[in-house]
């Protein structure tokens, strides 16, 4: 399993990028998991529902399944947030993991950015990020710039740049 992030600020596109991303990936043949970083509360339960009301009464896991899916979501319960590597370890196999999010994290990956958004760049000062997909230009950014339409050239800097999931584990212990 090889991993390989999009980061940028909220409103940059990055959720618009990952599923024009993911089929062109697919095309090439490439199976594709994701994981999703959100900066709020959120729910994937219906209040009412059995798995809402066990989460509710306190089960520290919910695992639903049904014959299209499965889900299994684990309340913190005053917990830490789980970490990136932490939670690639749960992942199934798959040859790529695209991570949406997680800018402070140790793998690599592409700065999603957009001018109109306001914020500035996240690049400068991080070595993680190897390229940059945007609308406006980096003329000094010192690594790779691409239309964020560019969705071919993209895919080839992911696949080029993924690293493998033991790469990231073993930095992401450095770090502890």
């Amino acid at each position: 399993m090889r991993v390989f992030g999009l980061a940028g600020w909220s409103g940059a596109g990055k959720t618009t990028l990952l599923t024009r991303l993911i089929p062109e990936l697919a095309r090439r043949g490439v199976s594709v998991s994701t994981v999703k970083h959100a900066h709020h509360a959120f729910d994937l339960d219906t209040p009412g529902k059995d798995s809402y009301e066990h989460r509710r009464a306190g089960a520290s896991e919910v695992l639903i399944s049904s014959e299209r899916r499965w889900a299994l979501m684990h309340e913190l319960r005053g917990e830490p947030e789980a970490r990136l590597p932490d939670l690639l370890r749960r992942l199934s196999p798959v040859e790529l993991v695209i991570v949406e999010g997680f800018k402070r994290e140790p793998h690599l990956k592409i700065e999603v950015h957009r001018a109109a958004n306001g914020k500035p760049p996240l690049h400068p000062g991080d070595p993680t990020i190897v390229a940059i997909a945007c609308d406006c230009a980096f003329p000094e950014a010192g690594r790779p710039v691409v239309d964020l339409d560019d969705i071919a050239a993209i895919a080839e800097i992911v696949l080029a740049s993924a690293e493998p999931l033991a790469a990231i584990l073993a930095r992401a212990k450095q770090q502890d």
